[in-house]
């Protein structure tokens, strides 16, 4: 009788094993099924550029998918697969982008590369507009100065930057999670105000991406390649922030420019147009 108790308590034991192995094998399953980034994250790093002691930063975004309305059908949505990339940590600021327009990554008395990547005209004005310079974002920037600035930033460090597409850039934003609600959105963005702000000083997103929201809007390539700005600006009301928030250039962007024809690298009436800079490979 005794042997048989032992028997019967040894199967138990067998059957709940296999249970146990049953149930995290399900569990695992279960886990691999609902992930929606099946793509690594990239290591995020810090870069230099150059000839200059200036450093940003560069933050890994998992691939995935995003919904997006369908330019080509109105009404309609489409889904857009994302490849793994790097985006800016914080939109590009002055101390990068005046590398860029006065050649501060050039030697002195060193001659004119006449091949090299063309740069801005002198800005008409005080370009920062008084905002502040030093750690905050570069204004006034065109979609073409934005471009150009990813094509010489990637002649200068030997990766490819670029501008983000619309669809990369509202992933990044949304992080893998709804947007803040009103009430706490100033937790993550400077909106309603009366300039812009030191870059990095709210909350960041999920990922570890600042100011995607408010501050300046940024220049993307949307579905159907044109110019947009993502994200809404430091003086827009809160209701108008968010991962979805599109602007589009128009002619009073430039209305104060005196020049013929109007700048090229210049916004004389956008001071809510900043970018950053995203790497794929």
């Amino acid at each position: 009788m005794v042997m048989s108790n032992m028997r019967i308590l040894e199967i138990a034991k067998a059957v709940l094993k296999i249970l146990c192995i049953m149930v995290i094998t399900m569990c695992l399953i279960n886990a691999e099924g609902s992930n929606k980034q099946p793509e690594g994250r990239p290591i995020s790093y810090t870069e230099s550029i150059p000839g200059t002691l200036v450093k940003f930063e560069m933050i890994g975004v998992p691939g995935g998918e995003i919904l997006m309305p369908d330019p080509a059908k109105k009404g309609a949505t489409k889904r857009i697969k994302i490849k793994p990339f790097w985006i800016g940590k914080t939109e590009v600021t002055w101390d990068e982008y005046d590398v860029f327009v006065f050649k501060l990554d050039v030697p002195e008395g060193a001659p004119d590369d006449k091949d090299a990547i063309s740069r801005p005209s002198k800005p008409y004005g005080t370009v920062d507009r008084g905002f502040g310079h030093k750690g905050y974002p570069a204004i006034n920037v065109s979609y073409f100065g934005a471009e150009q600035y990813c094509k010489w930033l990637s002649a200068k460090t030997g990766r490819k930057y670029r501008l983000p597409t619309e669809a990369e850039w509202e992933y990044a934003c949304r992080a893998g999670m709804p947007p803040p609600e009103k009430d706490k959105l100033a937790e993550f963005a400077w909106f309603w105000q009366e300039k812009t702000q030191p870059v990095g000083k709210k909350s960041p997103n999920a990922w570890g991406i600042y100011d995607m929201l408010g501050n300046v809007a940024e220049w993307c390539t949307d579905l159907s390649g044109k110019p947009v700005l993502c994200g809404g600006a430091f003086d827009d009301m809160a209701k108008t922030i968010s991962p979805t928030a599109r602007k589009y250039q128009d002619e009073s962007w430039q209305a104060n420019d005196p020049q013929s024809p109007k700048s090229k690298w210049w916004l004389s009436d956008a001071p809510f147009a900043g970018f950053r800079v995203i790497r794929v490979k």
